[in-house]
């Protein structure tokens, strides 16, 4: 019996299903008219694509921060129409196609999948009977760019712009029963004339497809005749209160702060006005540290009743000196800014996600990374997608869509532009995770900039102003003097970035831009392309991400910098510069690897770790003194004045390597990089430099460990628990804040006891003998009796012994000079060609005459290193991150271990790389 009825139920359950699909398409969501809706098949699916249907189209409430519980959602299915213009709206007659309502009409998911410069959309509603007596209020998320909406016939509003949220008052144009709605929408994409960020008529490169027509939510709500439009929430962190400003109708609201569903704070002030509703003890917002407290804001006397509910976090946006260096604070801390630029594009929806969860994926798999910041690059996401980085615990600097490419927009275009402007950073001033605004990208479209600086601050002053990410480049004009922000854009880094001035923050607004193309994954095969190189496999792109992540922590405290931006979290269309690919289905390096560099780069700048395995060089952070450095002279430690100008010896003097703490690897041994075998350690309170001489008093007495200090490190004695480095009139000790020492006296004992890791003063770990002639053999077992020489420019390896001709004797001889880019550097001057030198250019190492320009200074410029064999040397490139002088097949290139050329094999690369230097053949 139950063998007869299984089948049946399961022949009623597909039936069902088909007939419930069936109806969907040709009804469309529940109160649309008769349309037919099928989607179009995008380039690329994402793991989501296949669960958007009429019935669940983004069906979450748009609006987190300005909560009612009575809305009706508007997506779904409407008729559709392209239209020559909107001067003949279609009243009373139904339109052809279908399409799903919020996906903008190029994309897969909208069942359009075209462009169309102006177009109807029309559907129908019935007011639900238990709203009777409010008044209704039809809201849009946002529609590019033109909008003008129709009510039974009745013109109830128009809007402009493409990134705004907008309603209108429908109340009087409603009519019991069924209602018809019409949207007419103009969108040109004219990128003169209006801001339309990366979109394009004819999508190619960093240009991407349109995003036309309606993009984000559209719902109904019942209001009263006295509402709330907007809560405008500032903290204030200092005070304890939370600033609010209740926007609407209405004489008086009542505010409450609620956690955990409890009430711990309220006030009640006139609507309009600043209310301040204390906060006690606040538990405050930060990426480590996420929390949000509820907000409820009721309207109070006649006409009131309105109730609406939202959140929000207390922390504090600024800017300060930390550690000698202006950086911005997040509730008064240095955090140093770690981001990514966020493009908010995806293969099936364009610039809308399929779901609330693909939206929430994008944030969630950043922050899994390592990453604390995003940066929104030139889009303005809807309203969740702001709640969940909220959530998420991620910085937002928030880009304003910019006008066309160009470097002279025309004079209609800035009203536009300035218009949109108010009102994006008016409706997106209470966002919590916003911590940075951004009118303008690498001079696109920039103008007047130092009054567009101006107008932000006027409206918001609470937040850090970039005026133009990439200011350094491009079409950007000259820099105004009222920025927050000094932003370089160096894909590669190897320049190095602008320093912080006494008024400005410096940041590397992008990087990276690193890609790998992966097959079945491809917006068209074939044709992806990288702002970098392109790379083979996971192994070899991760290996160039750490390599460059890891020069991102050299310049925190090397160079001042405050934030960094790689370039990108996920492929758009054919750029493959994302950790994942477009369709969000593969992840192209390793997770684990990544997460690891990105928090190094945290803890460099907390303070919390130095450049383990790395020479540096420890800076002064104390107000006044930062020009000072560690070193050590007659094996005393104490601090000097070191500069650009200083001899050879000082610099030398302070450099060290960051070992594994001798006594505790997880700590820190500091071994003097020109007395190799000793180290600083303490003796007598003294900081000194000493031989290691094996015991475990030495070793615990050269072991200190970092901790966070005031902007840099702390270093605490591993063996004097609670006594740090210090420097006091010159001298080095370990002090403990309030001891019997005149060393430990309280007096600036947080800031004397801080010190920046730099970038080594001395950046060779090794010596060469400067203006001496010498040979360079090779060490790879097997291969000992070949030399690095040149031969018709191109450098090589080839045999040389006693019974060479001279020719080549001279040829594998070089002079050693001075570093062309770096005097802590070497470069390598042809004996038999005086004024040439060894460079690499594409890789390849060779001879070329000396030029005047700075690229050739640093290709012809090497670091030296120990190598891998007793005395040997390694070459590291200045200006190729991760790259050494190698031999591979005989001839010579600038290699990396594991990267996406074949020359980067890392078998044998450490050998490959370690160079004996002996006397001279010529």
């Amino acid at each position: 019996m139950h063998r007869s009825r299984a089948p049946l139920a399961r022949i009623l359950a597909v039936l069902t299903a088909v007939l419930v699909v069936l109806a969907t398409l040709v009804v469309g969501a529940p109160g649309a008219t008769a349309a037919p809706w099928q989607p179009k098949t995008p380039p690329l699916t994402t793991p989501w694509t296949s669960q958007v249907s009429p019935t669940n189209a983004l069906p979450e409430y748009p609006r987190p921060q300005l909560v009612r519980p009575d809305w009706l959602n508007l997506n779904g299915v409407w008729e559709f129409a392209g239209a020559p213009n909107l001067n003949s709206p279609p009243f009373n007659r139904s339109l052809s196609e279908g399409v799903l309502v919020p996906y903008p009409i190029e994309s897969a998911l909208s069942g359009i999948k075209r462009h169309e410069d102006t177009m109807f959309y029309r559907r129908t509603f019935t007011v639900p009977s238990n709203w009777n007596g409010r008044r209704v209020k039809l809201n849009f998320g946002a529609v590019t760019w033109e909008s003008l909406v129709w009510v039974n016939g009745t013109q109830v509003g128009r809007h402009t712009g493409g990134y705004d949220a907008f309603s209108f008052d429908i109340t009087s144009a409603l009519r019991p029963g069924t209602n018809e709605l019409i949207v007419g929408v103009s969108s040109p994409i004219d990128g003169s004339t209006y801001p339309i960020g990366k979109q394009r008529r004819d999508p190619s490169g960093i240009w991407y497809t349109a995003a036309s027509g309606i993009w984000q939510t559209v719902w109904l709500e019942p209001v009263n005749a006295a509402h709330i439009t907007r809560l405008d929430t500032t903290p204030d962190v200092q005070a304890g209160v939370l600033d609010l400003v209740v926007q609407g109708s209405g004489r008086q609201a009542r505010a409450e702060v609620l956690s955990g569903g409890q009430v711990v704070g309220s006030a009640t002030g006139a609507v309009g006005s600043h209310i301040r509703v204390p906060v006690p003890d606040a538990r405050l917002w930060s990426p480590s540290d996420p929390f949000l407290y509820d907000l409820r804001v009721t309207l109070l006397g006649e006409g009131g009743g309105d109730v609406v509910t939202g959140y929000f976090g207390m922390r504090s946006i600024g800017k300060a000196m930390v550690g000698g260096v202006l950086r911005p604070v997040l509730n008064g801390k240095f955090v140093f800014h770690l981001g990514t630029l966020d493009q908010g594009y995806w293969p099936d929806g364009v610039y809308t996600a399929p779901t609330d969860e693909a939206l929430r994926f994008d944030l969630e798999r950043q922050k899994a990374l390592g990453f604390n910041m995003v940066r929104k690059h030139i889009k303005v996401e809807p309203a969740r997608w702001f709640y969940w980085a909220d959530r998420l615990g991620l910085m937002v600097w928030q880009d304003m869509p910019s006008l066309d490419s160009v470097d002279d927009t025309p004079e209609r275009s800035h009203a536009n532009f300035e218009s949109e402007l108010r009102r994006i950073v008016d409706q997106l001033k209470g966002i919590t995770s916003i911590v940075m605004w951004v009118p303008f990208n690498e001079g696109w479209g920039e103008y007047d900039n130092g009054r567009i600086v101006d107008l932000v601050r006027s409206i918001d002053p609470t937040r850090l102003i970039n005026h133009n990410s990439g200011s350094n480049c491009c079409v950007s004009d000259p820099e105004p003097s009222n920025g927050d922000v000094i932003d370089d854009h160096y894909y590669q880094m190897s320049p190095g970035t602008r320093l912080p001035t006494a008024t400005r923050v410096a940041v590397l607004g992008e990087f990276g831009g690193l890609g790998r193309r992966v097959v079945g994954h491809e917006y068209q095969p074939g044709a992806g392309f990288a702002y970098g190189d392109l790379y083979p496999d996971e192994r070899s792109l991760t290996n160039r991400y750490v390599e460059i992540t890891k020069e991102v922590g050299r310049f925190v405290h090397g160079r001042g910098l405050s934030g960094s931006v790689y370039t990108e979290p996920y492929d758009v269309e054919n750029e493959v510069n994302g950790f994942y690919t477009y369709d969000r289905r593969v992840l192209k390096m390793t997770e684990s690897r990544v997460r690891e560099v990105n928090q190094r780069v945290l803890a460099m700048a907390a303070g919390t770790e130095v450049g383990r395995g790395e020479p540096v060089s420890l800076r002064v952070t104390t107000s006044v003194y930062t020009d000072r450095y560690l070193r050590h002279a007659d094996s005393l430690a104490r601090t000097d004045v070191i500069d650009g100008g200083s001899g050879d010896v000082a610099k030398q003097d302070a450099t060290f390597w960051a070992r594994p703490g001798l006594a505790d690897a997880t700590c820190l041994s500091f071994e003097s990089r020109n007395f190799p075998g000793e180290f600083l350690r303490h003796s007598t309170w003294r900081v000194r430099r000493d031989r290691n001489d094996g015991s475990a008093t030495f070793a615990a007495d050269a072991t200190f460990c970092a901790r966070e200090g005031q902007g840099g490190t702390a270093l605490e004695s591993y063996n004097y628990r609670g006594h740090f480095i210090r420097h006091f009139n010159e001298l080095v000790y370990i002090a403990r804040q309030g001891g019997a020492n005149p060393w430990d006296t309280g007096t600036g004992f947080a800031a004397d006891t801080t010190w920046a890791a730099t970038i080594p003063l001395w950046r060779s770990g090794a010596g060469l003998p400067l203006n001496q002639a010498r040979s360079l053999r090779v060490t790879t077992p097997g291969h000992t009796n070949r030399y690095l020489r040149h031969a018709d420019s191109l450098a090589r390896t080839d045999v040389v012994d006693g019974q060479s001709p001279s020719l080549l004797k001279a040829d594998a001889t070089f002079v050693v000079r001075r570093g062309l880019a770096d005097p802590t550097c070497y470069s390598l001057e042809s004996r038999n060609h005086p004024g040439r030198y060894l460079r690499h250019s594409a890789f390849r190492v060779r001879l070329d005459p000396s030029e005047a320009t700075d690229l050739y200074r640093r290709d012809a410029t090497f670091c030296a290193q120990p190598g891998a064999a007793a005395g040997s040397v390694r070459l590291a490139s200045i200006n190729e991150l991760g790259t050494n002088v190698r031999h591979y097949a005989e001839e010579v290139w600038v290699a990396s271990s594991g990267g996406q050329h074949t020359y980067d094999n890392p078998d044998m690369y450490a050998e490959d790389t370690s160079w004996a230097v002996e006397a001279p053949w010529g």
